[in-house]
């Protein structure tokens, strides 16, 4: 493009961003220049389908030559800043941009190839990695022992150096006080998991971002990226020369796919894009009585019964609004559920399924994760940056990640969840990078038993490999049994060879695959408030689980209550009201009291208490007591070493402790530290 020709460009742009009037009438980018000052802005986003409006050449010159047309907008926005704030102008006229939103030539990462060289397009896809902000010479001024300057501009990160100084041809030196810098960052973009063909390996590409650009992509956000398609040597080997080269691209404009992370508003993935037939059709489903039977029953389909777990992964996907007081604090709205059950239960079935239907849903097994993996990671790019690398979790962020086989992760890497799961971050500090990021993140795990089958006759604690603190972080726990029952076992055994057979289900699901997830990813736009009725039905049950006088009594601790806050909101949510009413309480406290009795009974007393799934049941409290009680006695006030039989017998004694139980607690004391073996079959305490 000639200087004549983007001269005279430059002035039809400048028209425009003067004289575009929006449907209102009123001028769209005029009163917007008009506030860059205000807010400190450096860059406008002008809108692709209003400059189509304006002028269809313009448009076609912007698909063929990118470059040629966005300078020629940066000299129009100077151009046009200057006549309302001339200072300003000034300031930022090497920092002006233009960005292109909305731009309709959109193609995926694996469409991105040679054809596309020097093309401004549109593409969509998940923030894996993002480097830390460093300067980028724009313009390395270059200096001769004489005092004479030359100036050269920068295109590649190679730089290009005069061999002499062209006044005086002497050898010249970098003059770092006299060049020009820009904030210059990598990101990596990689395929939406949604949009992943089956058995493809996701594809990547590593995006420059400049100027206010910077910084603005975190590591889980998706976004759609506009900018031009380049072409690099391939440096993974500098000193040789290739006919190897590689795509990149240069960012011009960040949209955000549903929303920013860090927003107020709940955003949801783009994998599902409902359109207005669809709101009436969702609608209409709600209307009906059943529907939320009938929900239910459109969860995965291919699963027999199960309905309880089935209703506790809808709430899950569905979740509560996440609130923020007004000193800032943030209450938790996302539900984690874990399932711990015996093989061939479908419990990876579930996972899989829940993944797939949910707005943004990741799948993973513990046995592959690491802690890295799973949350964020510090890495060096081939080119030196240090790069933070985002994990399944902040992947994830707003969204659900199933994770089976949870009790075959390491335990350094399984400890990482914690953070993620209670305070709904991930930090990370390594390498020079500290940071924290959004993990506002529902896990959906599942586990087997330690002993391969669930035994009835042993606490939770005792049958999953799973530390309290980590276990006391889940909502909701369910045991899944497979127990022998004829008719049970003849309705499975048909609906399983049923669909071997026909391929299809005896009894059509009220919604598909594809529906259920719309209807899911609407009801997440709404945000209920909790009744007063509903309120007082969760106080009281609450107080009545905490009454101290009562013999059944239940130790729930307001991690609990804020649990069954949760379940009714999604409950409301799911049946897209606007008020949690009594009834979605009712089904909180029946699903929580559904888990109770499944995984918070004591097996020793028969009673529920839900110190069970604390580690330390009252029955086992009150052994504890004795246990140290004894030992106490037998130690005497001079803490002599307490001999294991005698130990053992004093304890048998008591008629509470069979020589076997008095042997494990031994073990189990031993192993907590509580006591010490001083030599053979003596111990003492600390």
């Amino acid at each position: 493009m000639t200087e004549v020709t983007t001269a005279k460009l430059s002035e039809e742009l400048e028209f425009f961003l003067k004289g575009f009037k929006d449907k209102s009438g009123i001028y769209k980018y005029r009163e917007k220049i008009g506030q860059m000052k205000a807010v400190n802005q450096k860059s406008l986003v002008v809108d692709h389908h209003d400059l189509a409006a304006y002028s269809q050449e313009i448009e076609r010159k912007l698909m063929d030559d990118p470059d040629g047309v966005l300078r020629a907008f940066s000299d129009a926005l100077y151009s046009t800043l200057k006549l309302e704030h001339p200072d300003y102008a000034e300031k930022i006229k090497a920092h002006a941009r233009v960005r292109i939103g909305n731009y309709p030539v959109q193609r995926t990462l694996r469409d991105v190839d040679a054809e596309l060289i020097g093309k401004l397009v549109s593409v969509s896809g998940m923030v894996v990695r993002a480097s830390e902000v460093k300067p980028l010479a724009d313009l390395i001024a270059f200096k001769c022992p004489n005092g004479h300057y030359d100036y050269v501009e920068q295109q590649e990160l190679a730089i290009r150096k005069p061999v002499r100084c062209r006044q005086c041809n002497d050898v010249v030196e970098i003059d770092l006080t006299k060049s020009k810098f820009i904030d210059f960052q990598i990101v990596r973009m990689q395929e939406l998991p949604e949009d992943l063909p089956p058995g493809q390996l996701p594809h990547y590409s590593d995006i420059t971002l400049t100027h206010d650009l910077v910084d603005n992509a975190r590591p889980g956000d998706r976004i759609i990226l506009t900018g031009v398609v380049r072409i690099e040597q391939d440096y993974e080997n500098p000193k040789t020369k290739m006919r190897l080269f590689r795509l990149r691209m240069e960012g011009n404009n960040i949209e955000f796919l549903g929303g920013r992370l860090g927003d107020k508003d709940v955003r949801t993935s783009e994998r599902f894009v409902i359109t207005q037939e669809d709101e009436v059709q969702i609608k209409r489903i709600a209307s009906n009585p059943d529907v939320y039977d009938r929900l239910i029953s459109s969860l995965a389909p291919h699963i027999y019964g199960h309905d309880i777990l089935k209703e506790s992964v809808l709430l899950q996907i569905i979740g509560s609004s996440q609130r923020e007081l007004e000193d800032g604090a943030k209450i938790r709205g996302d539900i984690n559920v874990l399932l711990v059950g015996d093989p061939g239960t479908a419990k990876s079935e579930l996972l899989k399924y829940a993944a797939r239907v949910a707005p943004r849903g990741l799948y993973t097994s513990g046995r592959g994760s690491t802690a890295a993996g799973l949350t964020a990671a510090v890495i060096r790019d081939k080119s030196g940056i240090m790069m933070l690398e985002a994990g399944a979790v902040v992947l994830g962020d707003q969204g659900l990640v199933c994770i089976d086989e949870f009790d075959k992760m390491k335990a350094e890497d399984r400890s990482a969840l914690h953070e993620v799961m209670e305070q709904q971050s991930c930090s990370v500090a390594k390498g020079g990078i500290v940071a924290t990021l959004n993990a506002r993140t529902s896990i959906l795990a599942a586990c087997n038993p330690l002993l391969g089958k669930y035994d009835p006759f042993r606490n939770i604690t005792e049958n999953v490999n799973l530390p309290v603190p980590l276990l006391t972080r889940f909502d909701l726990v369910f045991a899944v049994r497979d127990e022998p029952q004829r008719e049970t076992d003849a309705h499975v055994a048909r609906h399983i060879l049923g669909i071997h057979r026909t391929g299809t289900y005896a009894v059509a699901p009220m919604l598909d695959i594809d529906m259920l997830g719309k209807y899911l990813a609407y009801s997440k736009r709404f945000v209920p408030v909790i009744s007063q009725e509903a309120e007082d039905k969760i106080f009281e049950y609450y107080m009545q689980m905490r009454n101290v006088e009562s013999e059944d009594m239940i130790t729930v601790t307001p991690r609990q209550l804020e649990a069954l806050v949760r379940l009714a909101t999604a409950r409301a949510r799911l049946l897209l009201k606007d008020t949690v009413d009594i009834s979605d309480a009712e089904r909180a406290i029946y699903l929580f009291n559904n888990m109770l009795h499944t995984v918070g009974v004591d097996v020793r007393t028969g009673k529920v208490d839900l110190g069970v799934l604390h580690g330390m049941p009252q029955s086992e409290r009150s052994k504890m007591q004795l246990f140290f009680d004894v030992f106490n006695a037998l130690s005497g006030t001079e803490k002599n070493p307490v001999e294991e039989k005698a130990l053992i017998t004093e304890l048998a004694k008591s008629g509470k402790f069979t020589e076997e139980e008095a042997k494990t607690f031994i073990t189990k004391a031993n192993r907590n530290g509580t006591i010490y073996e001083v030599k053979s079959g003596f111990y003492k305490r600390p």
